[in-house]
C-alpha cells in the first residue's frame, strides 16, 4: 500500500513536469559588443551607453502585480571580449535620501534600496548568477539554484560603482566572463532585472514576476539575445593563497600562548567554459563569520548553514540534495572536527541537461577521530522545461580506524555510503513545485531498516498556497557526512493557506493558514504533532502581524531533559499535550528604526509552561554603521526536580562599513544556557577584487565568576591571481 502510494505520488510529479515552457519568451533584450573602453565610474558619458539598447517600463511585483512601477527605471548591456557591462538608472519618485542598511556586502534585499540583476547562463530556468548593488554601493553577488534562490556566500571578481544624483542614482558593472560559467555558443541566456524602492515600498521588475514568488524566479526570465554567441573565456586559471599568523590562549585548560604561522592555497582551473576545477591545499576557515547562536529546547540537532566558500560553488547539487531534515550529505561535517589536508571538486554543467558534481576532501586524524576521506557524486538530468532528476553517492572512509568502539565517536563508523535519487518537480508557471526522494544507506553494523523516501508537492498563486508533504525515515537509515535529526518514523504534513486582497486602506493582504504536521513510528503508531492555526495581516506598508493557536502532543521515544540544561530527563515513552498561543509583529523595512518581536506563552512537558520573548532591534546611521541587537528570553515553569528555569540569550551585533570595501564587524553573544560569553570581532579589507585582508579576534568568557575561557586573534591575508 506504501509503494503504491510513492508510485502514484511521483507518477503525479512527473506528469506536472510535461506542461513547462518559457513565460517572458517575448521580454527581449538585445546586447550588443563594442570596441571602446568603458570606465565604470557610474557616469553615463561613454557611447557605447547611447547606442545600447533600453530595458525600461518595468512592471509591479509588491505591493500588487497589477501596474506598473512608479520607481521608473532603466537598464543598458553591452559586451567585449573579456566583460559583460552593466548601467541601470534608478530614478527617484520621492524625494529623500536612500533607504540603506550600510556599505557590508550582500545586505538585505528587504531593508535597501537597491538594484539586482540575474542572470540564467544556460537558458534552463533553473541555475545561474545573481549581481546587483544597493543605493549607497554595497555590492551583491551569488549563484542561483533550484529555479529562485540565491546562495550569497558565493563571491568572485567583478567590479562596480554607484553615483547618487538628487534625482537618481546610477549604477554601472563590470563582469569578467572569466567569473562565470556558461555554455560556448548558446547565443540566448535568461536575464532579469530587479529593483526595491522602499520609499513607495514598491518591488518592481522589468518581465513581470506574480507577487507571490520572489523576483529572482528564473520561471519568469526574459531572454537576453546575443549579436553573435559569447565570446571563449580562453584559458581560465585562478590561484588564490593566503598567509596566516596569530596567536592562541586557553585559559581554561591552563596551556601556554601557542603562536601559528600557515599557508595554503586554492586554484580555479576553468576546464571548460562551464566545467570547473577548484582544487584546495591546508584550507583555513578562520574569517568566516561567528554562528548566531540559539538557545536549544529542542530534542534534536540544531541546524547551523554552511559559510565556507570553497564548498559553495554549484554546492546545491550536494547540500540541498533531499529535505531539510533528511540531507544525505552536509559539508559542514567536514574538518570542524579535524584538519582538512586538501580536496579537489569538479563541478558544473556538462551541456543545456546535464550538470556534474565530484568532490573529495581529506582530513588528518587527531586524538578523538582517525584521518577519513569524504567523496560526494552528483549527476543531474534537467528533464521538461524546468523540472530535473538527480542522483547523489556519498562516502566517507575512515583510515587506521581504532578496533575499540569505544576509542571512535560514536556517529563516525569506519565507513558510511549513501546513496539516493530524486525527482524535482518545478511547473512552466511556478504553481507548481514538488519532489519525490528515495535514499540508502550502507554502514558497518546497520542493516535493514536503512531506506529512506519522502515527497511533497505544493500548489502556490495569488490567492491560494495548498501543498503536503510525507517523509519516511527507517530505523537504521544513517548518514554521518548528512543531517538527520531522527530516523524511524513517518510524517504526513498537509498544509492551506489563502490571501485576500482589500480595494484600498492600510491592510495590503490578510489571510488564514492551517498546518497539521503528524508524526508516527514504525508501527503506525502516533509519536508527536503539532496543529496550529495561523491569521497573517501584511500591511500597505510593508509591516506584518501574525497570530497564532496550536496544539501539541509529544511521546518521548527517549529519555530527555525540558531544559536541555539540568540533566535530569524524563523518560522514554512520557507523554504530554499542551496548547500554545503566539503573537508575531515585524516592522516597516524602509525606516531607519526597525524591530520585530515574537510573544510564545502555552504548555510545556510535564504538564509545565512556558514563555518566550525574542525581539530584534535595529538602528542605522546609514549608510555607515547598522547597529543590530537581539534578544531571546525563556521561561520554563516545570514540576521538581527542574523547577523554573530561565535563559537569555543576548546578541548585540554592530557593522561599520566607511566605504564598500572596509568593514568591521562586531558581534557579542551571552548565552546563559550554555553559560558562555562571546565576542567576535572582524575586520576586512577588500583593497582588490576577490582579495582581502582579514583581522580577526574572539574571544569565550565563563560569566559567572567572569573569567577568559580562550582567545585567539588572527591576520590572514588571501590575493586572487588570475591570467
Amino acid at each position: 500500500m506504501k509503494l503504491r502510494f510513492i508510485l502514484i505520488c511521483f507518477c503525479w510529479l512527473f506528469s506536472l513536469g510535461l506542461f513547462a515552457q518559457k513565460k517572458n519568451q517575448k521580454y527581449q533584450y538585445h546586447i550588443h559588443q563594442v570596441t571602446s573602453a568603458i570606465k565604470i565610474d557610474g557616469v553615463m558619458n561613454e557611447q557605447a551607453w547611447q547606442d545600447a539598447e533600453v530595458a525600461k517600463s518595468f512592471r509591479m511585483v509588491l505591493p500588487m502585480d497589477t501596474s506598473f512601477a512608479r520607481a521608473y527605471t532603466e537598464v543598458r548591456m553591452v559586451y567585449d571580449q573579456k566583460n559583460i557591462y552593466v548601467l541601470a538608472i534608478c530614478f527617484k519618485p520621492l524625494p529623500g535620501q536612500n533607504m540603506v542598511e550600510s556599505l557590508k556586502r550582500d545586505f538585505s534585499f528587504q531593508k535597501n534600496d537597491n538594484f539586482i540583476f540575474f542572470l540564467d547562463t544556460f537558458n534552463d530556468l533553473t541555475s545561474g548568477y545573481t549581481f546587483g548593488v544597493n543605493a549607497a554601493g554595497a555590492e551583491w553577488d551569488g549563484t542561483m539554484y533550484e529555479g529562485g534562490k540565491a546562495d550569497l556566500n558565493w563571491t568572485n571578481k567583478w567590479i562596480s560603482a554607484v553615483k547618487d544624483y538628487p534625482d537618481k542614482y546610477v549604477f554601472e558593472a563590470a563582469i569578467p566572463f572569466t567569473s562565470i560559467r556558461y555554455k560556448k555558443g548558446i547565443p540566448e541566456w535568461g536575464i532579469n532585472f530587479s529593483r526595491n524602492d522602499l520609499k513607495t515600498t514598491e518591488k518592481s521588475s522589468w518581465a513581470p514576476v506574480p507577487r507571490q514568488f520572489p523576483t529572482a524566479s528564473l520561471a519568469y526570465t526574459g531572454t537576453l539575445i546575443w549579436d553573435q554567441p559569447p565570446p571563449d573565456p580562453g584559458t581560465n586559471i585562478s590561484i588564490i593563497p593566503y598567509a596566516l599568523t596569530g596567536i592562541t590562549k586557553d585559559y581554561s585548560g591552563h596551556k601556554n600562548i601557542a603562536a601559528k604561522a600557515e599557508v595554503g592555497v586554492d586554484a580555479k582551473i576553468a576546464v571548460s567554459s562551464a566545467l570547473n576545477l577548484d582544487l584546495t591545499v591546508n584550507p583555513d576557515f578562520s574569517q568566516v563569520d561567528a554562528d548566531k547562536q540559539v538557545t536549544n529546547l529542542s530534542r534534536y540537532e540544531l541546524f547551523y548553514p554552511e559559510t565556507r566558500q570553497f564548498f559553495l560553488e554549484n554546492g546545491d547539487q550536494f547540500n540541498n540534495f533531499g529535505y531539510a531534515s533528511i540531507r544525505p550529505f552536509f559539508s559542514r561535517r567536514i574538518g570542524l572536527a579535524s584538519n582538512i589536508i586538501g580536496g579537489a571538486r569538479l563541478s558544473g554543467k556538462l551541456d543545456k541537461n546535464w550538470r556534474i558534481g565530484v568532490m573529495d576532501m581529506q582530513t588528518s586524524g587527531n586524538d578523538s577521530l582517525p584521518a577519513q576521506n569524504f567523496t560526494a557524486i552528483a549527476l543531474q538530468r534537467k528533464v521538461f522545461g524546468r523540472s530535473n532528476i538527480g542522483l547523489l553517492f556519498v562516502n566517507k572512509i575512515a583510515f587506521n580506524y581504532p578496533t575499540s568502539a569505544v576509542a571512535a565517536q560514536p556517529n563516525d563508523s569506519k565507513y558510511n555510503r549513501n546513496i539516493g535519487v530524486e525527482y524535482n518537480l518545478a511547473s512552466a508557471d511556478n504553481f507548481w513545485t514538488g519532489k519525490e526522494l528515495v535514499l540508502k544507506s550502507f554502514s558497518p553494523n546497520k542493516t535493514g531498516h536503512d531506506f529512506t523516501q519522502a515527497g511533497n508537492l505544493q500548489f502556490a498563486n495569488k490567492y491560494w498556497t495548498i501543498g503536503g508533504e510525507y517523509e519516511f525515515v527507517g530505523a537504521n537509515y544513517n548518514a554521518e557526512v548528512g543531517y538527520t535529526p531522527r530516523n524511524g518514523y513517518f510524517k504526513f504534513n498537509p498544509y492551506i493557506g489563502r490571501l485576500f486582497f482589500p480595494s484600498g486602506g492600510p491592510v495590503l493582504s490578510h489571510g488564514p493558514q492551517l498546518n497539521f504536521t503528524d508524526y508516527y513510528n514504525g508501527a503506525l503508531n502516533s509519536t508527536d504533532y503539532r496543529n496550529y492555526f495561523a491569521y497573517q495581516v501584511t500591511f500597505r506598508d510593508r509591516s506584518i502581524l501574525t497570530g497564532l493557536v496550536e496544539h501539541d502532543y509529544v511521546k518521548l521515544l527517549a529519555p530527555f531533559d525540558p531544559t536541555n540544561y539540568t540533566g535530569n530527563k524524563l523518560p522514554t515513552g512520557f507523554e504530554s499535550h499542551w496548547n500554545n498561543a503566539e503573537l508575531s509583529y515585524f516592522s516597516l523595512p524602509q525606516s531607519v528604526f526597525t524591530y520585530d518581536f515574537t510573544l510564545d506563552y502555552g504548555g510545556y512537558y510535564d504538564n509545565g509552561k512556558k514563555i518566550s520573548l525574542a525581539n530584534d532591534i535595529g538602528y542605522r546611521f546609514q549608510p555607515f554603521v547598522n547597529i543590530f541587537w537581539s534578544n531571546t528570553f525563556n521561561i520554563l515553569q516545570l514540576p521538581q526536580p527542574w523547577g523554573q528555569k530561565s535563559f537569555w540569550l543576548v546578541g548585540p551585533k554592530v557593522d561599520v562599513t566607511m566605504t564598500n570595501k572596509f568593514f568591521l564587524t562586531g558581534f557579542f553573544q551571552y548565552n546563559q544556557q550554555t553559560n558562555n560569553f562571546n565576542i567576535n570581532t572582524r575586520l576586512q579589507w577588500r583593497y582588490r577584487p576577490a582579495s582581502d585582508f582579514f583581522i580577526v579576534y574572539t574571544d569565550n568568557y565563563l560569566p559567572g565568576p567572569f573569567y577568559v575561557k580562550n582567545r585567539y586573534l588572527v591576520f590572514k591575508f588571501t590575493y586572487w591571481f588570475n591570467n
